[in-house]
């Protein structure tokens, strides 16, 4: 009798158990890694939204109220972003003139490469009277509250 040489290789079945493994992973990877983009982009959008409030406050303090749409350019806001536009908007007239908002739309992701999760939708930063900042997403179109930082809720 000859001896029996032993297989080399893996069946269907192993390999088959392989694939549904992959499957799985990925099917709970995937989503979490479009999450994740999705915040890197909210958190990029709040970083420049920042960088503006000291712009911001110079304008308050010189003119006594908040910088209209049309002095974005004077106040180093960038335009033209791949991630979205950056409007702003003053509140009021006399003392609560130098109060106003700073808000984030970002793109659609027809239009651009901006994640499903946010496009669209805006966030945006709030200057009160006597100075503080607040950072919040409201309104129909606004960013989820689990996709911004935690110090913008």
């Amino acid at each position: 009798m000859k001896k029996r040489q032993g297989q080399k290789g893996f069946t269907l079945i192993e390999l088959m158990i392989v694939v549904a493994v992959i499957g799985v992973l990925s099917a709970i990877a995937i989503p979490q890694y479009q999450k994740y983009v999705a915040k890197a982009e909210v958190a990029s959008a709040l970083a420049t939204l920042s960088g503006l409030k000291t712009n911001v406050e110079a304008h308050t303090v010189e003119y006594g109220t908040f910088p209209a749409a049309k002095t974005e350019n004077d106040l180093g806001a960038p335009i033209g972003m791949k991630l979205g536009t950056i409007t702003f908007k003053g509140q009021g007239t006399g003392a609560s003139g130098a109060s106003g908002t700073i808000n984030f739309e970002f793109a659609t992701s027809a239009s651009n490469s901006v994640s499903s999760l946010i496009s669209g939708k805006n966030f945006e930063l709030t200057r009160n009277t006597a100075g503080t900042w607040t950072c919040k997403a409201s309104g129909n179109n606004a960013v989820t509250a689990d996709l911004l930082p935690k110090n913008c809720k």
